[in-house]
């Protein structure tokens, strides 16, 4: 390792503290202004309910997957799309985190947009839940959107029942451009969070049903028998099986210390790669990465190297949260739920 001289290290620490002030007893903060009150505020709401911090994460993908990061899966109403907003689509479902979004708002004003909120905190949110270990600066001057449509959102966001190709074709659009390797780096963001039944009941039997760890199976389908959708129910379980009651994990066999992963329930980590690897993922989304040769060997690479992904998860968030926005008479909302043209 490099040793920095006496006469370097002053300018080392004056850029570090312009760039990132540093650690304090509450966590990061930061010199610039906004990003500090949205840290100060994600702390604040993830110490209060620790499920804000995943819905924070899903949040950025959500929205800047559709028509780019312009804040538009924040919106109630536009002007164009009435109440039928990206929120309604089928594929938001369980989407949460709005109220830290517009306690954010109200401390910051008109000083950014609701979509730099949403990038700014879900950056953090990253940060926290990962111990630290996933970090990444990204810049202001996100404008928000006029426009939010459930239609788009349920046109371009990937389905949990997608197969391989489908899920390539949809990370390939030219909108977004990603990777297969950008594909498989952030299905790991499944590590934290929640899922509806609706979501995965094609897991649990039938003819189309993909490969399933079956004492897996039968804990998912005795926590959520199906026919409970029939009854107007569509109940949650976490989407890590290192997350479940310990009765859960009984049933499904799964004990983190065996499969090699951290029992720390919550944690952004590469939990998901070990999980897939032994059939005990939520998706066919998930499964389906398997059935590619290249996207299989970067689960494997993911699995055996931590630090590894915690890098490539960062970068992919970067470029993520850098989608630019697609729509016209774009704005810096004074309520994050609605355009400007009727906040008045």
């Amino acid at each position: 390792m490099a040793r920095l001289n006496a006469a370097a290290l002053p300018l080392c620490v004056a850029l570090l503290a312009l760039c990132l002030a540093g650690q304090s007893a509450a966590g990061r903060y930061y010199s610039d202004k906004v990003q500090d009150k949205v840290r100060k505020e994600v702390e604040k709401a993830m110490a209060y309910n620790p499920s804000v911090g995943p819905a924070l994460v899903r949040l950025v993908f959500h929205d800047c997957w559709v028509n780019g990061c312009d804040g538009s899966v924040l919106l109630d109403k536009t002007p164009t799309d009435g109440t039928n907003t990206e929120k309604k689509a089928v594929n938001n479902i369980g989407l949460a985190g709005f109220e830290v979004i517009d306690t954010i708002k109200q401390k910051v004003g008109a000083d950014a947009s609701c979509a730099d909120i949403l990038a700014f905190a879900g950056r953090d949110a990253a940060d926290i839940l990962s111990g630290g270990k996933i970090f990444y600066t990204i810049p202001g001057g996100r404008k928000d959107g006029v426009v939010s449509s459930a239609a788009a959102a349920d046109a371009n966001l990937p389905e949990s029942t997608f197969d391989f190709d489908q899920l390539q074709t949809n990370f390939a659009a030219t909108a977004r451009n990603f990777t297969v390797e950008e594909l498989v780096v952030l299905s790991g963001a499944h590590s934290i969070g929640v899922a509806h039944l609706s979501s995965y009941k094609d897991r649990l039997g039938g003819a189309d049903a993909t490969p399933i760890d079956s004492d897996y199976q039968s804990a998912l389908t005795k926590a959520t028998p199906p026919e409970l959708l029939g009854k107007g129910q569509n109940p949650t379980l976490p989407n890590n099986p290192r997350d479940a009651t310990a009765a859960f994990q009984k049933d499904a066999a799964y004990d983190p210390a065996a499969v090699g992963v951290s029992p720390t329930r919550g944690v952004l980590d590469n939990s998901y790669y070990h999980n897939n690897l032994i059939n005990k993922v939520l998706f066919k989304s998930d499964w389906v990465l398997r059935t590619d040769s290249f996207a299989a060997g970067k689960l494997q690479e993911y699995k055996d190297n931590a630090a590894e992904w915690n890098s490539d998860f960062a970068a992919a968030m970067v470029k993520l949260s850098s989608l630019p926005a697609q729509g016209r008479n774009l704005e810096i909302r004074k309520n994050c739920r609605f355009t400007n043209q009727q906040y008045y």
